[in-house]
């Protein structure tokens, strides 16, 4: 599906955007490990999630859906059963990377898989510390690749200096330390999202986060809950940057998730001079929630690198929109991890936007953007990936002809009725 975004200013609205992608994960994995019924409202029906909970059924655990309303019975830590085919994450990395932690303290062996992307982003980076943990688990010929096989093995806890901020690998080892002879402890250098961490402990996990180091302990049980998702601000950043850009414009978005480990994108266009206000903060579920108001703004540029990388790693390809139309020259640092997402998005963010009309130089860590470059329009291809979807058709708002997305389809990986809510616009 091609999707014609067309030019448009005065955005003046107030609504919702979807749940948020790595919550709805979470939540239905953790649930599915706990002693009962979970009920989780405000459930993300995208994609990758409904992939997850394709895996957990498989698994033996009966999951019920009324829209975004999900029921899940729990089995308990030991009460998953061995599946009898390889388990099909699909295009989700969450899935397959914390599905491995999970599955390496089973007694069963298992198979994880998924599409052709999914095949070629490194898996090492999970299989190493859990076998370091004592896991049997390998890649396709013993590659570090999807598929990936697990055998049954007796799991230690562990000492893990963490060597890159990925709160996937984290959560992955987090998940197999709840079934290992003893503690774990993993230093984390740069900060990742916390939500394994606040999301286990809502149910009653031991783990403790204190300067720079997570200690997580075994447990025998999880308790089931009611989770409520926040909104994400990964799919409410896109909104963000229209109204900070277009004329005359004033973006409401309500219950956003503002947990702080993902408010890099805030703070960065804040720094830009972006006129972004936070209300109606409040605590859901574990998490800090509010209401995100965004005004039209003269932004100027900015540097950004080090620490607030992994707390706006997924919103970059927005990020370098708002760029695009700042004063001046903006440069991104230390985002190799661009590379090895849904597409290499250091690649695909500078050759599709500067076929647009924009000026962005691509460099081995990330970008610079030349301000000030109005983009024309025109098509922009998505590779697959769900978020340059999103931001091709936000740079058709703010381009002088608009923006034919190809295969704009993606899109509903993370947040099905996006398009619905840009016509609406």
């Amino acid at each position: 599906m091609d999707f014609f975004s067309e030019p448009k200013k005065n955005l003046c609205a107030s609504f919702d955007v979807a749940p948020d992608k790595s919550i709805s994960h979470r939540a239905v994995m953790f649930s599915a490990i706990a002693d009962g019924v979970s009920e989780i409202s405000n459930f993300l029906n995208g994609e990758d999630c409904i992939a997850t909970i394709n895996c957990f059924r498989k698994l033996g655990i009966k999951i019920e859906i009324n829209k975004s309303n999900i029921k899940v019975f729990g089995k308990g830590l030991f009460g998953l059963n061995e599946p009898d085919s390889a388990l099909d994450v699909q295009n989700s990395g969450t899935t397959i990377r914390l599905l491995s932690g999970l599955l390496a303290a089973q007694p069963f062996s298992s198979c994880l898989t998924g599409d052709e992307s999914i095949k070629k982003r490194p898996m090492d980076r999970v299989i190493n510390p859990l076998r370091m943990m004592n896991a049997k688990i390998h890649g396709e010929n013993d590659q570090n690749f999807a598929p990936i096989y697990i055998e049954e093995s007796k799991l230690k806890g562990i000492e893990y200096i963490q060597k890159v901020a990925s709160a996937q690998v984290k959560s992955a080892i987090i998940l197999a330390s709840l079934y290992a002879e003893r503690g774990t402890k993993i230093h984390e250098p740069i900060k990742s999202r916390d939500h394994t961490e606040l999301m286990l402990n809502y149910l009653g996990a031991d783990i403790v986060s204190s300067n720079g180091y997570i200690y997580s302990k075994p447990i025998k049980h999880l308790s089931p809950k009611k989770i409520t998702v926040p909104n994400d601000i990964s799919s409410a950043a896109f909104f963000i940057v229209a109204a900070l850009v277009a004329e005359n414009s004033e973006i409401k978005l309500t219950n956003v998730g503002i947990n702080p480990t993902r408010t890099g994108i805030l703070d960065a266009l804040i720094e830009m001079g972006g006129n972004i206000k936070i209300t109606n903060k409040k605590i859901v579920s574990g998490e800090m929630v509010g209401d995100i108001i965004a005004k039209s703004s003269k932004l100027k540029c900015i540097n950004i690198g080090g620490e607030i990388i992994p707390r706006m790693i997924d919103e970059i390809p927005i990020f370098a929109l708002a760029a695009i139309y700042a004063d001046g020259e903006t440069i991104i640092r230390n985002a190799e991890e661009l590379k090895v997402k849904e597409s290499n998005r250091i690649k695909t963010v500078a050759e599709e936007f500067n076929k647009l009309g924009a000026n962005i130089e691509e460099k081995d860590d990330g970008m610079i953007i030349k301000g000030r470059t109005p983009l024309i329009g025109g098509e922009a291809m998505t590779y697959g990936d769900h978020r340059l979807a999103m931001s091709f058709a936000i740079a058709g708002f703010l381009s002088k002809n608009g923006v034919l997305v190809k295969n704009s389809e993606s899109a509903s990986v993370s947040f099905p009725n996006f398009f619905e809510i840009v016509n609406a616009l």
